[in-house]
């Protein structure tokens, strides 16, 4: 053989070994080093947590699961969830994200839109090629990813789209069965791609919760984490206001404090602020001030705290009980749910396995069984219950 041909050999061999790892291993190890769930011990959790814990209902706000390429119905040694560990873990209700456009060097502070690090994971992944140049066709595909599941489930794991369906789980449930909801929601509202007729599109696919932004300034308005800090445009409003008539929940987990006032001045429907921390327990750019948390809560609107150390402090079981309890005094405890965030490229000290060690820290905080069993999901079940579209 030739040396050129030798070359031209060993050339294509070094390019099959570089795709194998791009589509092969580099996913996964991605996965593996951004949802991080540091080592620990067993926690100890009493027969009373794990006693009141079966009784519960568990919902969480917010899961980024669907970014990630592993197969949500079989159980995992990376990340945070999949359908197994959630239900190892007693949860009823998962609200899953939709995660469209992330930018380079995200941090809290402040983001340009001119970056997007979805699109190489995207790519990466495998997902359809419609996707890698299209916002809108990457929620779709999340929530057809979603859907599939649910269909070949057999019914142990449904996708509400109605109050309806959740009404039925939740029979299903007290008559035994192991039914597991899902709630899509999409993180950002930039999949509209400027489009108001995508807000159907969208809601035709099985979504029901839009957050407005994620961690960049969007044809809605400022991300608080955005280079702007401005509230809605002139189309995030129109877009607020047809959201609201077709019956979708808000979500401004992301959004600037000014979006916040904005929509708050525009609508009295409920909100949503789904993975969050509270800022003057935890003095941190990702948390919105009191005041603005307060008016949604009195508003009839939720609060998801979330489980990782930028925006509780502290990580632990016993913190996050912390940052649950505050705010539960602070804004009212029929306000207050979980909002984990898990999958979001997070570290956290416990997984979707593990929540029953939440219960009994919250037990530990001197919480009472009720107030437990309203934030760790009696909460969200009755939100959603009351704010999903009737069917």
């Amino acid at each position: 053989m030739k040396l050129a041909h030798i070359a031209i050999l060993i050339t294509g061999l070094a390019i099959l070994a570089g795709a194998a790892v791009f589509f092969f291993y580099l996913p996964g190890r991605v996965d593996d080093q951004m949802n991080v769930v540091i080592d620990h011990p067993v926690y100890a959790i009493s027969q009373e947590a794990r006693s009141l814990h079966a009784e519960i209902p568990v919902a969480d706000l917010h899961a980024d699961t669907l970014l990630w390429a592993r197969n949500p119905s079989q159980r995992h040694d990376r990340g945070h969830t999949d359908l197994p560990r959630l239900r190892e873990g007693g949860v009823f209700l998962q609200v899953f994200a939709s995660v469209t456009k992330t930018p380079s060097n995200l941090n809290y502070n402040e983001n340009s839109a001119d970056s997007d690090d979805i699109t190489l994971l995207a790519i990466a992944q495998r997902w359809p090629v419609d996707t890698w140049g299209s916002l809108y066709n990457r929620a779709r595909f999340h929530a057809r990813r979603l859907n599939r599941l649910a269909e070949r489930s057999g019914g142990s794991f449904i996708v509400a789209r109605t109050s309806g369906d959740l009404r039925s789980a939740l029979q299903a449930r007290e008559a035994g069965g192991d039914v597991l909801v899902g709630i899509l929601a999409t993180e950002g509202a930039h999949p509209l791609e400027g489009e108001l007729a995508n807000i159907q599109r969208l809601y035709d696919e099985g979504y029901r919760v839009i957050g407005l932004q994620h961690f960049f300034d969007n044809e809605l308005g400022g991300s608080l984490h955005g280079t702007s800090g401005a509230g809605l445009t002139e189309f995030g409003r129109e877009a607020v206001i047809a959201m609201v008539e077709r019956g979708l929940i808000i979500d401004v987990a992301h959004s600037s404090e000014a979006v916040v006032r904005d929509v708050l001045d525009l609508t009295d429907a409920p909100l949503v602020v789904s993975h969050t921390g509270v800022r003057s327990l935890c003095e941190t750019p990702r948390n919105i001030p009191d005041d603005l948390m307060q008016e949604i809560a009195d508003r009839g609107g939720l609060i998801g705290i979330g489980f990782w150390a930028d925006v509780i402090c502290y990580d632990t079981p016993a913190g996050v009980a912390r940052a649950i309890a505050y705010a539960a005094e602070t804004f009212g405890v029929e306000a207050i749910a979980l909002g984990s965030d898990f999958d979001g490229t997070v570290t956290t000290r416990f997984d979707a396995s593990e929540l029953a060690a939440l219960t009994d820290a919250l037990i530990g905080n001197g919480m009472s069984a009720d107030d437990i069993r309203a934030v760790m999901g009696g909460n969200a079940v009755r939100f959603f219950t009351e704010n999903l579209p009737e069917g």
